[in-house]
């Protein structure tokens, strides 16, 4: 099976991108939400977690997580110590889904790809890029955030020119969302041509 990661900044459009790869009936695995299931659903995980930050970690059983963000983004050893508990469990699930996956190829969606060392899982990597204002612009819409807790976010991820270097596909999306799927769907024929010679 092949699989591609699909990463990019924050605001620079992965889900959108994941999502229309999904309309092309292609599988997608978005570890982020998958690894905020997995804390809330995972008994042995759910135990470490407690263990580590405390009874405080769950409310009504429900993962505390302004609780948890407010300390790990202060602290970044518990960040590491956290990353530890939930990175392990993410990709034996993911293993998983992919051994019931039945298309030509399958991608993981995952804004800390390399950070969390899940790049190993891939083949390749599509890397989603977008021009900074833009992605600000985006996320303070979304997430209802001020510039400056936005950039301070874009500032903490992978360094871009690093991640370039690591990606064999780049999306761009600083146009319009026809564009967007356009190139996804260029990208999704490249791919299925490549599988087919193989």
């Amino acid at each position: 099976m092949y699989i591609l990661g699909l990463t990019g900044g924050i605001g620079s459009g992965k889900t959108t991108v994941a999502k229309l790869f999904e309309k092309k009936g292609v599988p997608v695995y978005y570890a982020d939400d998958q690894a905020k299931i997995l804390m809330q659903t995972h008994k042995e995980l759910t135990e470490k977690i407690k263990k580590l930050f405390g009874e405080n970690a769950y409310t009504n059983d429900k993962l505390n997580t302004k609780y948890i963000g407010g300390i790990v983004f202060k602290n970044p050893d518990k960040l590491k110590q956290l990353e530890a508990l939930v990175h392990p469990v993410v990709i034996k699930d993911f293993h998983k889904w992919v051994a019931n996956q039945k298309a030509d190829y399958v991608i993981m969606e995952n804004a800390i790809l390399h950070k969390s060392g899940m790049d190993h899982l891939v083949d390749d990597v599509i890397l989603v890029q977008s021009d900074i204002e833009k992605r600000w612009r985006r996320v303070m819409e979304r997430d209802a955030m001020d510039k400056k807790m936005v950039l301070d976010r874009i500032k903490n991820q992978d360094n871009f020119d690093k991640l370039l270097k690591k990606s064999k596909y780049i999306i761009n999306n600083d146009f319009s969302l026809d564009f967007l799927a356009k190139k996804v769907n260029e990208l999704d024929l490249k791919v299925k041509n490549m599988l087919n010679k193989r």
